[in-house]
C-alpha cells in the first residue's frame, strides 16, 4: 500500500515580511504543484519549517492545504515530536482537518533506543485512524532507525511507509528485503531517487520539486514506466542543482532559490538565516545553469 506514487514535494512554508505565515502566496504555491505534475503535498516538514511553527500554525496550515488542494491529490502532513504525548495530540488534531496520511520523524535531541522507537511510533499509531509514513533522518535527529525496527512498526495496520533519508543505500535494500513490496519507500535524499527506485522505492519527497516540479516527477515516472535511461538522464542532469540545494542548511538555500525565480515567498525564521553571499552565488549559478531564472 502506497498513499502516492512518484514525487511528493516537501513544500516550503511562505512567510510574509513579519514573518506570519503568508496564506495568499502558499495558496500560489499550491496551484504552481496541481499545474506542474506534482503528485503529493508534504506540509509542515523539515523543509516546511515545522519546528518554527506552533501548533495553531501548523494545524492551520495543514488545514488551509487540505482545503486548497481539495483532494485532487494526496496531503500528508508533518505531525512528528520528540514528546511522544505532545505528537498524539497534534496527530489526532492535524488528523481532524482532513489530511490524508502523516510524516512522522524520529524523536531528535533527546533521542531514544530501538525499543524506544517501536513505542513512541506505535502510540502515535494507535492514537489516529489514517496511514503513516515514518520520516528516518539521522543526519538530522542523530538517531538511525534500523530496518529491523521499520520491519516491526510495519506490522501496524497504520504505518504503511518509510521516508529514507539516511543517504544509505545498503540500509535501503534491506527494508526493502525484509519488508517486501506492500511496504512503501520514499526517497529522502533527491540526488539518490533513481537508485532508491530500483531498490523497491515507489517515490520521492523531495526538495527539489519546490522548483522543478514537473521534471521531478517525470524522473520518477519514467521509472516506475520501465524507461530508465530517461530516468537516470534526469538524475544526472539536476545533480549539480541538487548539491547546491544543500549547500547550507535545508530549507534555506531552496527559499533563496524561489525567492531568485520570483516566488516571493519570504525569509525563513530563525535560527535559520538568509544565505551567505559566497555560497548564494553557487545557488545562482546553478539555478542559472539550468534554466530556471
Amino acid at each position: 500500500m502506497s498513499l502516492f506514487k512518484g514525487s511528493g514535494v516537501a513544500i516550503v512554508t511562505p512567510f510574509n515580511e513579519d514573518l506570519t505565515v503568508n496564506y495568499d502566496k502558499l495558496g500560489e504555491i499550491l496551484d504552481f504543484h496541481l499545474d506542474n505534475e506534482t503528485d503529493a503535498i508534504i506540509i509542515c516538514g523539515t523543509t516546511g519549517e515545522a519546528s518554527t511553527l506552533s501548533d495553531e500554525e501548523q494545524i492551520s496550515v495543514v488545514k488551509y492545504t487540505v482545503e486548497k488542494v481539495n483532494k485532487k491529490i494526496p496531503v500528508i502532513a508533518g505531525a512528528g515530536s520528540n514528546d511522544t504525548k505532545h505528537g498524539i495530540e497534534l496527530s489526532k488534531s492535524i488528523e481532524e482537518v482532513g489530511v490524508d496520511g502523516l510524516l512522522l520523524v524520529t524523536p531528535y535531541y533527546n533521542k531514544t533506543s530501538q525499543k524506544g522507537l517501536i513505542e513512541h511510533f506505535t502510540a502515535m499509531a494507535d492514537a489516529v485512524n489514517i496511514p503513516i509514513i515514518l520520516y528516518n533522518v539521522p543526519g538530522r535527529t542523530g538517531l538511525n532507525m534500523l530496518p529491523e525496527t521499520i520491519l516491526k512498526l510495519s506490522e501496524h495496520k497504520n504505518i504503511i511507509g518509510v521516508k529514507e533519508a539516511s543517504g544509505d543505500l545498503g540500509q535501503v535494500a534491506k527494508i526493502a528485503s525484509l519488508c517486501g513490496p506492500d511496504f512503501a519507500i520514499y526517497s529522502g535524499n533527491d540526488d539518490v531517487i533513481v537508485p532508491t527506485l530500483s531498490l523497491g522505492g515507489v517515490g520521492v519527497i523531495s526538495v527539489l520539486a519546490n522548483i522543478c516540479p514537473k521534471e521531478t516527477h517525470q524522473m520518477v515516472q519514467s521509472y516506475l514506466d520501465g524507461d530508465v535511461k530517461k530516468a537516470e538522464k534526469i538524475q544526472l542532469e539536476y545533480k549539480k542543482l541538487i548539491d547546491s540545494l544543500f549547500i547550507e542548511p535545508n530549507p534555506i538555500p531552496v527559499k533563496e532559490a524561489m525567492n531568485l525565480m520570483g516566488f516571493e515567498i519570504g525569509k525563513p525564521r530563525l535560527p535559520l538565516t538568509t544565505m551567505e553571499e559566497n555560497t548564494k552565488k553557487v545557488l545562482s549559478d546553478s539555478l542559472r545553469e539550468s534554466g530556471l531564472i
